[in-house]
C-alpha cells in the first residue's frame, strides 16, 4: 500500500485528509506536535460519525511530538482531523 501524509495547521476543525477523501482511506498514524499543552487536543472523524479524542488538553507528557498508532480504514467516509491551538498534525495513510 502506497502512503502519503497530509499536515494539519493548529486550531483546524475536520480537515479532510486527501482530496476529497471516502470510505475505505486508510489512517496509520498520526504524528502530533504539542507546541501548547493546555490547548493540544487532536480529534478524529470517520466521515459524518462522532469524533474521536486522540489527545487530550494537557497531555501527561506535555510539550513535544506524540506518535499515536491508528493503522485503521474508514468506513463512512472521508477521515478528517480537528487541532487544538496547541497543537499540530502530521498524518500519514492513504487518502482518496
Amino acid at each position: 500500500m502506497n502512503s502519503s501524509y497530509e499536515t494539519v495547521a493548529a486550531s483546524q476543525t475536520d480537515q479532510v485528509l486527501g482530496v476529497a477523501g471516502a470510505a475505505g482511506d486508510y489512517l496509520d498514524r498520526l504524528i502530533i506536535k504539542v507546541n501548547t499543552a493546555a490547548t493540544a487536543t487532536v480529534d478524529i472523524q470517520d466521515g459524518a460519525g462522532t469524533a474521536i479524542p486522540i489527545m487530550p488538553a494537557s497531555p501527561g507528557g506535555g510539550v513535544g511530538c506524540y506518535v499515536v498508532e491508528l493503522k485503521i480504514f474508514s468506513k463512512a467516509g472521508a477521515w478528517s482531523v480537528t487541532t487544538g491551538a496547541g497543537a499540530t498534525v502530521l498524518a500519514i495513510g492513504n487518502f482518496t
